[in-house]
């Protein structure tokens, strides 16, 4: 289960279950953050892209965890934040639909990234 915030933002904890940090664990996560970041809202919810990271790294041992985003110039600064919090960007050149919507279409991309690094990853999240 992914812990998402609605109404006032709670701290994240961590996990209840504590992963055996003298094993570590080598573990890759593929997101595609447009379909992340849409379905989060469809349900009236804020995801806290920090916070997330730290679960993604204590509950499943993700050592790296890969974003996929369309990219938009204007969105110089949260790119730089998502970075500070810990995931590595891989962009796609978005594009303008005509009724307006931005799309990445990283998905593609996100299946040949995994490929990619498939030797250097036990298990992948996707």
């Amino acid at each position: 289960m992914i812990q998402v915030m609605k109404g006032s933002p709670k701290h994240y904890s961590g996990s209840r279950r504590r992963i055996d940090t003298t094993k570590r664990q080598n573990n890759y996560a593929f997101i595609d953050s447009q379909n992340l970041n849409l379905s989060i809202r469809e349900q009236g919810w804020t995801l806290h892209f920090r916070r997330f990271r730290q679960y993604l790294r204590d509950k499943y041992g993700i050592a790296k965890a890969f974003l996929f985003v369309g990219y938009v110039y204007e969105n110089q600064a949260l790119y730089t934040a998502l970075q500070k919090d810990g995931y590595i960007l891989v962009f796609k050149p978005a594009l303008k639909l005509p009724s307006g919507k931005v799309k990445g279409n990283v998905d593609a991309e996100l299946v040949l990234h995994a490929m990619i690094e498939y030797r250097n990853y036990q298990t992948q999240l996707l």
